[in-house]
């Protein structure tokens, strides 16, 4: 059991899902989105995921294409990535990275994963990586102990759901598509059918990431999955002037959400 794994049960056995919010580091500029993962864990986020900014997000929404631009116009660097982590662990949350295979790969999968246990993170979601290409990380972030937290979508083969299960660590990550992110008008039912399948595979925990961005939306997912990822909403509440009153706001209506009080 990782602590990762640890946390996730705690919040079922309070009889609801985990709050899991991502913000990419160096948006606005480095320490308002620092100071904006602080905010989110005191609004009621249990999990932090800091996305590095990366020059190629191809699999990210507008809304998180723009926050990256702007973070890398303005000299952001992979190590501040691990100051975002640290403020997200010490302010008492669980913290993962959410990043491309090339950047970890740039600096050296082995030296990723001791950066991020040495600054309080537990786990590393890949969305471009999967299980039968990404041994090599595996055998790294085993050997730090930071857990592998790989994608299923609709499009997941049964026997590639099952690698996917065997090969992740934390919990799976499904999706309703695997396609771009950004939010979405309703919730639909893909994604129930993906936690389903996955644990059908024998997945013990399970989170969503689909484009939540209502508190309304929140309490739905949560009645399936046992955590809801928030990512491009929480961007666009903080927005470029880095509103960490609007953030918090955004939060505790999706927290309301996943407690059932939406």
């Amino acid at each position: 059991m990782s602590a990762l794994e640890d946390r996730i049960d705690e919040i079922r056995a309070q009889g609801r899902a985990a709050l899991i919010g991502y913000l990419p580091v160096g948006y606005p500029d480095v320490d308002t989105s620092i100071a904006a993962v602080v905010a989110m864990v005191e609004a009621g986020v249990d999990i932090v995921e800091v996305g590095p900014p990366y020059s190629d997000p191809m699999m990210d929404g507008p809304v998180i294409q723009h926050a990256a631009a702007t973070a890398l116009e303005r000299g952001v660097r992979v190590d501040d990535t691990f100051r975002a982590v640290r403020a997200a662990a010490d302010a008492g949350a669980q913290a993962l990275v959410m990043s491309y295979c090339n950047l970890m790969l740039s600096r050296g999968y082995d030296r990723f994963a001791a950066d991020l246990r040495a600054a309080g993170g537990v786990g590393v979601i890949t969305p471009d990586l999967t299980p039968d290409t990404g041994q090599e990380w595996i055998d790294a972030a085993r050997a730090h102990e930071v857990d592998t937290i790989f994608l299923a979508a609709p499009s997941t083969t049964r026997e590639r759901m099952h690698l996917t299960v065997g090969a992740s660590r934390g919990f799976v990550y499904a999706t309703s598509l695997m396609g771009v992110t950004g939010e979405r008008a309703s919730v639909g039912d893909a994604a129930a059918q993906v936690v389903a399948a996955a644990r059908d595979a024998g997945a013990a925990r399970v989170c969503v990431g689909l484009g939540v961005s209502t508190g309304a939306q929140a309490a739905q997912v949560a009645t399936y999955a046992d955590g809801v990822i928030v990512g491009s909403a929480f961007v666009k509440a903080l927005g470029d002037g880095g509103d960490l009153a609007a953030l918090k706001a955004k939060v505790a209506e999706l927290a309301a959400g996943v407690r059932g009080d939406a």
